[in-house]
């Protein structure tokens, strides 16, 4: 038979059993769609949560001064300004530089009082901790050297403290001081009260906080890499840096690279776990074709006999049966990656405006190659068998 003869028979020979040939397909449809889906929803996921954590501040280094508990602290090992400001002039991978200092005092609204966490902070603070500013504007320079009695406020805060009010310009009384308030802000991606950013926190200039306390220390210090594989470097130079300025202290200097490697590993794992349950149900697909083209085999058997009786080759009787079985899984990979991809751009409009859902083009092409390398596969077997049989013994076949 010639070669488009013989797509004509393969296509009449499904087309004569279209409820089996399309419950046969349907398997390949949700193996096509589960690969496609898995690492569209992988990837998607990871990019997220990368998001997430990066949110809490890109490129970040954080250290700070661990007290031993059965040991009395010791002034001269706290970091201080000096420190922070070496840390900048020194060394060459910093892009910015923050501290903080904390301490909790209470406002009293309502004649309720409420504790709250004061927090005086250096004028880099709200680019290395990416704090929106809901209202008003954050600290300026203006404000550091002239020790401001200025203070920003969380958004908690400001609605517990000013309800159905505009708090910026309003003063606001902190334990025995008195501030004006001149921004509402909250952190880009919520710590949960792990930071120096509680639910209400009063953020104030460093050198206010310096100079009520009579203490220049820094309980939090901060630094930005200039790019992200610079941070383990960054991290050791800090604390390297400070072990050399204070040689009796113990500091502990930290970074999200740890936090990010988990969360790409997880996200890894995931999606090869997932991944496995996609290739699995196209190997149940693969069998089910297996299985339908032994049956139709079988059932044609004297058709096969007749074919070869009338000059049809073995190669042409097993190209006919590889072809039904290429179109079956060939036509459910296209269905299973379009239904994948309709999917994520339906749903879209139902996301929060951060998520996003990108579609993986490798992954539609690899549910399409393994999709019909599955369905060669495990046709090539009936094929096989339907072209070995002999014309005699398939014509006498009832």
């Amino acid at each position: 038979m010639l070669a488009g003869e013989t797509w004509r028979v393969a296509f009449e020979a499904l087309w004569s059993n279209k409820l089996r040939a399309f419950l046969t397909t349907l398997g390949v449809v949700i193996g096509s769609a589960c690969i496609v889906l898995v690492v569209t929803v992988a990837v998607a996921g990871r990019r997220y949560v990368i998001t997430q954590i990066e949110g809490v501040g890109s490129n970040l280094v954080y250290a700070n001064y661990e007290v031993n508990p059965q040991q009395a602290l010791v002034m001269s090992n706290e970091i201080t300004l000096a420190d922070m400001n070496a840390i900048k002039a020194v060394l060459p991978n910093v892009g910015a530089v923050a501290g903080t200092r904390s301490m909790q005092t209470t406002v009293v609204t309502g004649g309720v009082e409420h504790s709250v966490a004061l927090v005086g902070a250096t004028e880099g603070f709200q680019v290395i901790r990416n704090l929106r500013i809901l209202q008003g504007r954050f600290l300026d320079s203006d404000d550091l050297q002239s020790r401001g009695k200025v203070c920003l406020i969380t958004d908690e805060l400001a609605t517990l403290a000013f309800p159905n009010q505009n708090p910026v310009g309003v003063s606001l009384r902190v334990g025995d001081l008195s501030f004006t308030v001149i921004g509402v802000f909250r952190e880009r991606i919520g710590t949960f009260g792990l930071s120096e950013i509680q639910r209400y926190t009063v953020l104030v200039p460093f050198p206010l906080m310096q100079y009520y306390t009579g203490d220049n220390s820094i309980d939090a210090l901060y630094a930005q890499a200039g790019a992200p594989e610079q941070v383990p470097a960054l991290t050791r130079q800090v604390e390297e840096l400070l072990r050399s300025r204070h040689p009796g202290g113990t500091y502990v200097v930290q970074n999200l690279t740890a936090i990010l490697d988990a969360a790409r590993s997880i996200g890894t794992a995931l999606t090869i776990v997932l991944l496995v349950i996609g290739f699995i149900a196209l190997l149940v697909s693969g069998i089910g074709i297996m299985n339908i083209m032994l049956v139709t085999v079988t059932e044609r058997t004297r058709e096969i006999g007749i074919r070869k009786a009338i000059g049809a080759r073995h190669r042409e009787i097993l190209y006919q049966f590889l072809i039904e079985a290429m179109l079956i899984s060939g036509v459910g990979s296209v269905l299973g990656i379009l239904i994948a991809l309709a999917i994520p751009i339906a749903v879209r409009p139902l996301l929060p405006g951060e998520i996003s859902v990108p579609v993986s083009w490798p992954s539609v092409l690899l549910a399409f190659l393994v999709a019909c390398s599955t369905g060669l596969f495990f046709g090539y077997l009936p094929a096989n068998k339907a072209a070995q049989l002999p014309p005699t013994e398939s014509l006498r076949y009832e």
